[in-house]
């Protein structure tokens, strides 16, 4: 049977790295077995959710390229896929469970319930709620319902031990008298967590649940739940949790950790997912850069380390520089499009007449970008004569009163130059050094400081050629 696995965030926030990567796995493992990936928002905590966040979460599960096969927007035959819009039907199997036996009401105020745990913890100890209206007579129950008395609905947890086969961590086992009576409808008629979660799997008949470890206390409430519905249990794998390099759980003090901020500062789609793919997840051998297809055709559940997993942010940098050296020069042409007419030098002749140029011009930038934001600024000397000026290396390479008479001799000669071309470049400014007896070094140097305004660039010959004759030669007399 083709896998159906879901990814269920809730809507209070951006979706976050650890969010992400639980996504991506479900994705690649829908994909890699001809299944269906289902996206379900749990709103339920009305007050905390927003329907913004619904969007950040769509905007980042579509930069990353993660489309889903059931859920908001798409439909599908289990709809709607907001909760929501689904609270009868969690009511619906809450009644069906007290009806059954397998659940009670429960009219306690919670703030007093509150108080009695507090108080036991003050005291070095635990508390667990004491079944009290679980004796209460149904003629007493039925007065107090009618009368409009608020009350919850508890899941009646039998006796015994309840189990699991987490394909990570393998078999675990809970005792079911550290459980207590948990509630599965609120007293404000609003459903949990635990029931939610249970019945929509349920109907939207999911095979697989994959999810962080942190939800494995949560696990056997849920088995549970399944049980009393005479339901079929899905298989669970918890995957690690992501830690920043501190080796504590990743926050914002490890910086950016939602996925749009790390869109907005230049990180490609391809390197967050190769990079978020491999926390937790090993393919196997020692390739590291894989496209989404060959992400695909390896991911395998089995392959999940039970450890914890670290977020580098250096190696996510190395991510992206590969990934940004696979994109062809067109392609980041076209995804730099929206910075280049921020900064007002977009022409459309950069992507027609003079789409050879600017492909070569791209292709000697990249290897000297590490997000795909650091490529426009350093296209500013090509298509620019507003140059940023690092005063600093004026003053180290410009400051020789021999250099600058001898930067001009080199223009000089740049006028008549044939071919105009890097190798022709470089053997004019050797010879114009050598004939005046000064190292090369020190016109590379002055040169590249006038035609740039910095101190570092790729090989000056090929920025020489690229930035055009008439460029440099005004800038080298300037």
């Amino acid at each position: 049977m083709p896998p159906r696995v879901r990814f269920a965030p809730s809507p209070t926030g951006y979706l976050h790295v650890g969010g992400a990567r639980t996504a991506l796995f479900n994705w690649l493992y829908a994909r890699r077995y001809g299944g269906t990936f289902i996206l379900r928002i749990e709103d339920t905590d009305i007050e905390r959710s927003s329907t913004d966040m619904v969007t950040a979460i769509f905007n980042s599960m579509t930069w990353l390229g993660l489309n889903w096969d059931e859920g908001p927007m798409v439909g599908g035959p289990h709809a709607p896929y907001f909760q929501t819009e689904r609270l009868d039907k969690y009511r619906a199997a809450a009644a069906a469970l007290v009806s059954s036996g397998h659940a009670y009401r429960c009219f306690c105020k919670p703030d007093d319930l509150k108080a009695e745990r507090a108080a036991a913890e003050a005291a070095g100890g635990t508390w667990n709620y004491d079944r009290r209206c679980f004796t209460r007579s149904n003629v007493d129950i039925a007065a107090r319902v009618a009368a409009g008395e608020p009350n919850a609905i508890r899941f009646l947890v039998p006796e015994g031990v309840t189990t699991f086969d987490d394909l990570v961590r393998g078999p675990i086992a809970f005792d079911n008298a550290n459980i207590e009576d948990f509630v599965i409808i609120r007293s404000d008629n609003i459903p949990t967590y635990h029931l939610s979660v249970v019945v929509d799997d349920v109907e939207m008949a999911i095979t697989e649940v994959v999810r962080g470890d942190d939800h494995i206390s949560n696990t056997p409430k849920q088995v549970l739940l399944y049980h009393a519905m005479r339901a079929p249990v899905p298989q669970f794998a918890h995957v690690p949790l992501i830690l920043g390099p501190d080796k504590k759980r990743l926050s914002k003090r490890h910086g950016a950790t939602s996925v749009g901020e790390y869109e907005a500062q230049g990180y490609l789609p391809e390197a967050m997912v190769n990079f978020l793919a491999l926390l937790g997840w090993s393919p196997g051998g020692n390739d590291e850069v894989f496209t989404r297809d060959e992400l695909i055709a390896r991911f395998d559940l089995a392959r999940i380390s039970g450890g914890n997993a670290v977020f580098n942010p250096e190696k996510l940098d190395w991510f992206n520089q590969q990934h940004i050296m696979r994109l062809p020069a067109d392609e980041v042409l076209r995804r730099i499009r929206p910075d280049l007419e921020a900064a007002g030098w977009w022409s459309d002749d950069l992507a027609t007449t003079r789409i050879a140029w600017t492909r070569r011009v791209i292709d000697l930038l990249k290897p000297r970008a590490k997000k795909l934001s650091d490529i426009a600024p350093q296209m500013r000397p090509f298509l620019s004569d507003a140059l940023v000026v690092d005063e600093a290396a004026v003053a180290k390479h410009l400051g020789d009163p021999v250099v600058r008479p001898l930067l001009k001799q080199f223009a000089a000669a740049l006028r008549a130059l044939e071919p105009y071309d890097a190798a022709t470049l470089e053997a004019t400014l050797r010879t114009v050094a050598t004939d005046h007896g000064v190292k090369a070094g020190v016109l590379i140097h002055g040169t590249r400081v006038l035609v740039t305004g910095q101190g570092n660039s790729p090989g000056l010959f090929d920025v020489l050629e690229l930035v055009g004759r008439d460029r440099v030669i005004r800038r080298l007399d300037s």
